[in-house]
């Protein structure tokens, strides 16, 4: 595999977007969200390699606080350290421009949690029901923040 680019994320990504998007969600964001973040302005970018998308993430900053919205890899590149540098990046990034990062995360998800935690998130609270479940139901988000 070819070194991986990050860049800004544009328009003309979405659709790209929106195809790995759903292969690595159970419940996937709609094109509507991720039209209206890039038209509100956050912080978005895609990382490719050989021109080809493998990942994106978000940011959405207010006053002094961020919030990381996405951070997606393509599923069949997981475990070969591009979910680290796009979080990394993506933290340069928060450091700039907000005092404290926040994201939710599912409990169940324990390889973003440990990344999360390695990358020098906390866990600072729990969202009971926040997410939908595959039974029909509500998972929880463990709440994590970042002060910088």
């Amino acid at each position: 595999m070819t070194e991986a680019v990050i860049r800004p994320l544009v328009v003309d990504d979405l659709p790209g977007v929106l195809l790995l998007e759903q292969r690595a969600h159970a419940f996937p964001w709609s094109a509507g969200n991720f039209g209206d973040a890039l038209v509100s302005g956050y912080y978005m970018v895609a990382m490719e390699t050989g021109g080809q998308l493998i990942g994106y993430g978000i940011v959405q900053v207010i006053l002094d606080e961020g919030h990381l919205l996405n951070i997606t890899i393509a599923p069949d590149l997981h475990g070969r350290g591009l979910g680290r540098e796009l979080l990394l990046h993506l933290l340069d990034y928060a450091k700039t421009h907000t005092d404290t990062l926040f994201l939710e995360v599912r409990p169940s998800n324990t390889r973003a949690i440990a990344l999360y935690q390695a990358c020098g998130f906390n866990e600072v609270g729990l969202r009971r029901n926040y997410y939908p479940a595959r039974d029909g139901g509500r998972e929880d988000a463990l709440l994590m923040a970042m002060a910088f």
